[in-house]
C-alpha cells in the first residue's frame, strides 16, 4: 500500500509550479529601484502622492479576495 503514496508524491514533486507573481512583481521593482540608485539617476517622485498608493493597494486586495471566493479548490 506504500508504492501508490511514494508513486502520487514524486508525482507530487514533479508538477512544476508557476512563480509567485506578486514576488516577481516585487523583486522587478527592487531590480529597477536598485539600478538607477547604483546609476545614481534617482526618478522625481515630488508629484507622486502616497494616498494613490493606498488606493490602489485596497483595490488589489479587494480584486484578490473577490477572485479568492469565487475559485473552486
Amino acid at each position: 500500500m506504500s508504492e501508490p503514496q511514494d508513486a502520487r508524491q514524486q508525482e507530487e514533486r514533479a508538477v512544476r509550479r508557476m512563480p509567485d507573481p506578486l514576488a516577481l512583481i516585487v523583486g522587478l521593482v527592487s531590480l529597477g529601484i536598485a539600478g538607477s540608485g547604483f546609476l545614481g539617476r534617482a526618478p522625481d517622485l515630488s508629484a507622486f502622492d502616497a494616498r494613490w498608493l493606498l488606493a490602489g493597494g485596497a483595490v488589489v486586495l479587494g480584486l484578490v479576495l473577490l477572485v479568492a471566493s469565487v475559485r473552486k479548490r
